[in-house]
């Protein structure tokens, strides 16, 4: 439909632009609309996040009396000035594991709980256990080496 000025009536006629620059327009304000909401979004956020506490990294690998590591051997560790252990877990298809433990100076000792697991027939055991010193926010290695 024209006007007798031999304009259309449609919205683009309206708003004094040709069909494809308008296009083009309603393109490019929908991809800013696209674009402003991820960016608010993550302002917002990142205000009310809480800062995330440095930590140290336990990671060890549990090794049997054949020198291959062990799978599913129950690990504990416990603080130097505690008796029970505060943190228990289980060695990985790979005989490893990996406990968070705070930052700061700190002793701690890292043993198996073997009720029940043999090998050969025969059961397992540790020796004693094995002493850990984290002084900063680091990483420290240790091998369970397993006996018969």
């Amino acid at each position: 439909m024209t006007t007798p000025s031999g304009r259309g009536t449609g919205l683009a006629s309206r708003l004094a632009v040709s069909p494809p620059s308008f296009f083009r327009f309603a393109a490019l304000l929908t991809l800013g609309a696209f674009c402003l909401v991820p960016f608010s979004a993550v302002a917002g956020h990142s205000s009310q996040r809480t800062e995330e506490k440095p930590y140290a990294l336990i990671f060890g690998t549990v090794w049997g009396p054949d020198d291959r590591p062990l799978y599913g051997i129950r690990i504990k560790i416990r603080r130097a000035d505690q008796k029970k252990p505060h943190w228990e877990l289980y060695s990985d298809h790979h005989g490893e594991f990996a406990q968070r433990v705070p930052a700061g100076k700190m002793d701690y000792f890292i043993s198996a709980d073997l009720k029940g697991d043999r090998f050969n027939g025969k059961p397992l055991r540790l020796e004693k256990e094995v002493p850990v010193h984290i002084e900063f926010d680091e990483r420290a290695d240790i091998g369970l080496h397993l006996t018969q």
